[in-house]
């Protein structure tokens, strides 16, 4: 099972707007001790803008340098139809899993959230993890669905990220095997512990691995304290929370730009 800090890397852009290599390479050597997985290709990694080329690119980079970490490919595409495509290039590419949102839009209900993982299953054999959250699909994922969707075959983790305390609690404590990992910094002294999460998935963990470890084995409110003025530091929980991570991984010169997606301009 997995536990621990796992890394939701951000993807490092050269000027023609192609993924780094070296500069992937850097940022998992500068991790990699002190995290128990990389996740390319998600909200960190501006996996909703990623154009087919990049998120390959990014994957790719990811399972070639990962140093023997597991790797778990962000998926963040409207429609099943979709994922299901992107899982079975995401297999091909070698990863060990991968971490789906719910589709796309505001009327998604909890019927089709169920029944868009168990077609995933059926039809691409490769682990799942479950994304919980809202600001890229407009819905999110009741605990009773969850609990449905945690009894399909494969799922290895879920990536908490309702921003309720309350909720992730709850599926703590529910019956079930699935791995619960905490999606907000801010939460951790809400939900870490010995009776808490198996784990932490962040933008800060490309910055400050340790500080996750170490808050994630003594959520006390000092450490806390730590994670919160980091956060801060480091503008976590601004809008565009991945430009300011880059900025920093810039400054450090463990990648090559900060450029973001929304920078870089193509052809018409």
């Amino acid at each position: 099972m997995y536990a621990g800090t796992i890394v939701p890397l951000i993807t490092p852009l050269d000027e023609q707007g192609r993924v780094d290599a070296a500069s992937v390479d850097r940022l998992i050597e500068s991790l990699h001790s002190d995290v128990s997985g990389l996740m390319p290709t998600l909200s960190s990694g501006e996996g909703w803008q990623l154009d087919p080329g990049q998120w390959r690119e990014m994957v790719t980079a990811t399972v070639s340098h990962a140093r023997g970490l597991p790797v778990f490919a962000g998926i963040q595409l409207p429609t099943t139809a979709q994922v299901v495509e992107r899982a079975r290039l995401a297999k091909e590419l070698g990863v060990d899993a991968v971490v789906v949102t719910t589709p796309f839009g505001s009327e998604i209900g909890q019927a089709e959230i169920y029944q868009h993982y168990r077609t995933l299953r059926e039809s691409v054999d490769i682990g799942l993890f479950v994304y919980n959250e809202a600001a890229v699909s407009g819905n999110s994922i009741e605990l009773a669905t969850l609990l449905r969707i945690f009894a399909l075959p494969g799922v290895v983790g879920v990536k908490e990220s309702s921003g309720s305390a309350e909720l992730t609690r709850d599926i703590v404590a529910a019956p079930h095997s699935v791995p619960v990992f905490e999606g907000w910094e801010n939460l951790l002294i809400d939900v870490a512990g010995e009776q808490g999460v198996a784990g932490f998935i962040g933008p800060l963990a490309n910055l400050h691995p340790q500080l996750c470890n170490t808050m994630l084995r003594e959520p006390t409110r000092a450490h806390q304290d730590e994670v919160d003025a980091a956060c801060a530091r480091y503008g976590i929980f601004d809008e565009q929370w991945y430009r300011t991570v880059k900025k920093e991984l810039h400054a450090r010169g463990v990648i090559g730009t900060d450029l973001a997606v929304a920078d870089i301009r193509r052809p018409a």
